[in-house]
């Protein structure tokens, strides 16, 4: 399965358990995914540029190096999240739950990014 194209660009999966999914390097861009659960998902080398992730859970959610680039991930939780290498640039952090997150290497956060908001 780790072959097959995952294309999944502008499609709607809001509400959705996709808790323990697997987005290995899936095309999420411009993806529906608000208040969808993505608990302990595998999104490692995803592409979630301006993806809606409003109110996701995203607990043990696996997005080493993803590209949130402009994504808007404002009341998700991303709590115990590994966020390794991942591009954040432009991303809404506002009141995203960071508690236990992994973010070494995160380009585009800043400590103080959601605060500013």
């Amino acid at each position: 399965m780790m072959g097959e194209p995952k294309d999944f660009r502008g499609k709607n999966l809001s509400g959705k358990d996709l808790s323990g999914a697997d987005f290995y390097d899936a095309d999420l861009t411009n993806a529906n995914l608000t208040g969808s659960d993505l608990t302990g998902a595998n999104l490692n080398g995803a592409d979630l540029t301006d993806a809606d992730l409003t109110n996701a859970t995203l607990n043990g959610a696996d997005l080493t190096g993803v590209n949130l680039n402009g994504a808007n991930l404002s009341g998700a939780d991303l709590s115990g999240a590994d966020l390794t290498n991942a591009d954040l640039f432009g991303a809404d952090l506002t009141g995203v739950n960071l508690t236990g997150v992994t973010l070494t290497g995160t380009i585009g956060y800043t400590p103080s990014t959601e605060e500013q908001r």
